[in-house]
């Protein structure tokens, strides 16, 4: 048995954070938040739910969505929405 743990690509890590705070969006707030793309240095999100229409959206997507992402992956240059 191999003691070496899997490796996952950074779009796999992406994606599990992305997933992460979606069911936290989700249970607090109502809304939601999915990956859509990422080409290494931009992610694109889409925000649904009771995000799609809030008039705080733009806070949340980039304060705390983007604010996350940037904490765990600093090479990432921007999060917008697609």
């Amino acid at each position: 048995m191999s003691d070496k743990l899997p490796e996952f690509s950074a779009r796999e890590q992406l994606t599990g954070l992305i997933e992460q705070l979606d069911a936290y969006i989700g249970h607090y707030h109502g809304g939601t938040v999915e990956l859509v793309d990422f080409d290494g240095k931009v992610v694109k999100v889409h925000l649904g739910g009771a995000c799609e229409d809030c008039p705080l959206s733009p806070t949340t997507l980039h304060g705390w969505v983007e604010g996350t992402i940037r904490q765990f992956f600093p090479d990432i240059e921007r999060v917008e929405e697609a």
